[in-house]
Protein backbone atom coordinates (compact mmCIF):
# COMPACT_ATOMS: atom_id res chain seq x y z
CA UNK A 1 0.00 0.00 0.00
CA UNK A 2 1.45 3.16 -1.24
CA UNK A 3 0.58 6.50 0.64
CA UNK A 4 0.31 9.59 -1.71
CA UNK A 5 2.80 12.59 -1.12
CA UNK A 6 1.60 15.65 -0.47
CA UNK A 7 0.96 18.09 -3.18
CA UNK A 8 3.13 21.27 -3.22
CA UNK A 9 3.45 24.61 -4.74
CA UNK A 10 5.73 27.01 -4.15
CA UNK A 11 5.88 30.37 -6.01
CA UNK A 12 7.08 33.76 -5.53
CA UNK A 13 4.87 36.65 -5.76
CA UNK A 14 5.68 40.41 -6.72
CA UNK A 15 3.73 41.57 -3.60
CA UNK A 16 4.02 42.65 -0.26
CA UNK A 17 3.52 39.56 2.49
CA UNK A 18 0.99 41.65 4.26
CA UNK A 19 -1.77 41.62 0.72
CA UNK A 20 -1.04 38.02 0.42
CA UNK A 21 -1.59 37.37 3.80
CA UNK A 22 -4.96 39.29 3.65
CA UNK A 23 -5.50 37.58 -0.06
CA UNK A 24 -5.29 34.23 1.57
CA UNK A 25 -6.76 34.73 5.29
CA UNK A 26 -10.03 36.17 4.70
CA UNK A 27 -13.37 34.67 3.44
CA UNK A 28 -13.31 37.67 0.65
CA UNK A 29 -9.56 36.84 -0.65
CA UNK A 30 -10.05 33.68 -0.76
CA UNK A 31 -13.54 33.44 -2.54
CA UNK A 32 -11.44 35.63 -5.09
CA UNK A 33 -8.96 32.77 -6.22
CA UNK A 34 -10.03 29.91 -4.47
CA UNK A 35 -14.25 28.87 -3.92
CA UNK A 36 -16.61 30.42 -2.13
CA UNK A 37 -16.49 29.98 1.62
CA UNK A 38 -16.80 31.73 5.41
CA UNK A 39 -14.15 31.59 6.72
CA UNK A 40 -12.36 33.43 9.39
CA UNK A 41 -8.60 33.72 10.50
CA UNK A 42 -9.52 32.11 13.97
CA UNK A 43 -8.01 28.73 15.56
CA UNK A 44 -10.61 26.25 15.89
CA UNK A 45 -12.96 27.97 13.60
CA UNK A 46 -15.27 25.79 11.86
CA UNK A 47 -16.35 26.76 8.16
CA UNK A 48 -17.81 25.41 4.98
CA UNK A 49 -15.79 25.99 1.32
CA UNK A 50 -18.76 25.23 -1.38
CA UNK A 51 -16.47 22.79 -3.87
CA UNK A 52 -18.03 21.52 -7.22
CA UNK A 53 -19.01 18.48 -5.28
CA UNK A 54 -21.46 20.29 -2.52
CA UNK A 55 -20.18 22.04 0.57
CA UNK A 56 -17.18 21.08 2.58
CA UNK A 57 -17.39 21.14 6.16
CA UNK A 58 -13.39 22.64 7.22
CA UNK A 59 -11.77 23.76 10.73
CA UNK A 60 -9.10 26.25 11.24
CA UNK A 61 -6.07 24.52 12.76
CA UNK A 62 -3.31 27.14 12.98
CA UNK A 63 -2.91 30.23 12.70
CA UNK A 64 0.40 32.47 12.79
CA UNK A 65 0.13 36.04 10.56
CA UNK A 66 1.50 36.41 8.17
CA UNK A 67 3.51 32.99 7.73
CA UNK A 68 1.43 30.16 8.27
CA UNK A 69 -2.38 29.23 8.20
CA UNK A 70 -3.56 25.41 7.96
CA UNK A 71 -6.95 23.95 7.64
CA UNK A 72 -8.45 20.91 8.02
CA UNK A 73 -10.71 20.57 4.39
CA UNK A 74 -13.61 17.84 4.27
CA UNK A 75 -13.95 14.49 6.31
CA UNK A 76 -10.93 12.97 4.43
CA UNK A 77 -8.37 13.77 6.56
CA UNK A 78 -6.90 16.66 4.20
CA UNK A 79 -4.85 19.44 5.86
CA UNK A 80 -4.11 22.56 3.49
CA UNK A 81 -1.62 25.00 4.92
CA UNK A 82 -0.16 28.15 3.04
CA UNK A 83 3.40 29.07 4.14
CA UNK A 84 4.05 32.74 3.95
CA UNK A 85 7.93 34.16 3.40
CA UNK A 86 8.97 37.74 2.94
CA UNK A 87 11.43 38.45 0.25
CA UNK A 88 12.16 41.64 0.26
CA UNK A 89 9.19 43.22 -2.10
CA UNK A 90 7.82 39.77 -3.06
CA UNK A 91 6.33 37.07 -1.18
CA UNK A 92 7.39 33.03 -1.13
CA UNK A 93 3.67 31.73 -0.97
CA UNK A 94 3.95 27.36 -0.55
CA UNK A 95 0.99 25.54 -0.71
CA UNK A 96 0.83 22.26 1.43
CA UNK A 97 -2.23 19.66 0.35
CA UNK A 98 -1.53 16.99 2.92
CA UNK A 99 -2.91 14.04 4.68
CA UNK A 100 -3.46 11.55 1.75
CA UNK A 101 -4.39 8.05 2.10
CA UNK A 102 -3.84 4.83 0.27
CA UNK A 103 -3.59 5.76 -3.34
CA UNK A 104 -6.53 3.01 -4.04
CA UNK A 105 -8.46 4.36 -1.18
CA UNK A 106 -11.72 5.64 -2.44
CA UNK A 107 -12.69 9.01 -1.61
CA UNK A 108 -16.41 9.50 -0.85
CA UNK A 109 -17.70 12.37 -2.48
CA UNK A 110 -16.27 12.08 -5.92
CA UNK A 111 -16.42 8.01 -5.37
CA UNK A 112 -12.82 7.54 -7.10
CA UNK A 113 -9.39 6.67 -6.30
CA UNK A 114 -7.22 9.06 -4.15
CA UNK A 115 -4.41 8.34 -6.74
CA UNK A 116 -6.68 10.12 -9.34
CA UNK A 117 -7.97 12.57 -7.26
CA UNK A 118 -4.60 13.81 -5.99
CA UNK A 119 -3.63 13.79 -9.97
CA UNK A 120 -6.24 15.59 -10.55
CA UNK A 121 -6.10 18.18 -7.57
CA UNK A 122 -2.07 18.23 -8.46
CA UNK A 123 -3.25 19.61 -11.38
CA UNK A 124 -5.82 22.10 -10.20
CA UNK A 125 -3.58 23.65 -7.80
CA UNK A 126 -0.96 24.45 -10.42
CA UNK A 127 -3.65 26.50 -12.01
CA UNK A 128 -5.16 27.89 -8.80
CA UNK A 129 -1.90 29.18 -6.90
CA UNK A 130 -0.29 30.04 -10.27
CA UNK A 131 -2.94 31.88 -12.39
CA UNK A 132 -6.40 32.94 -9.93
CA UNK A 133 -4.28 33.78 -6.54
CA UNK A 134 -1.14 35.38 -8.93
CA UNK A 135 -3.56 37.28 -10.13
CA UNK A 136 -5.56 38.33 -7.32
CA UNK A 137 -2.27 39.50 -5.19
CA UNK A 138 -0.54 41.38 -8.20
CA UNK A 139 -3.29 43.40 -9.46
Amino acid sequence: MTTLPDIKQTVVFNAPIQKVWDTVSTAEGMSAWFMPNDFKAEEGHEFHIQSPFGPSPCKVLSIDEPHKLSFAWDTDGWVITFLLEEKGVQTEFTLIHSGWKDEDAVIGKANEKSSVIHDRMNGGWVGIVNERLKKAVER
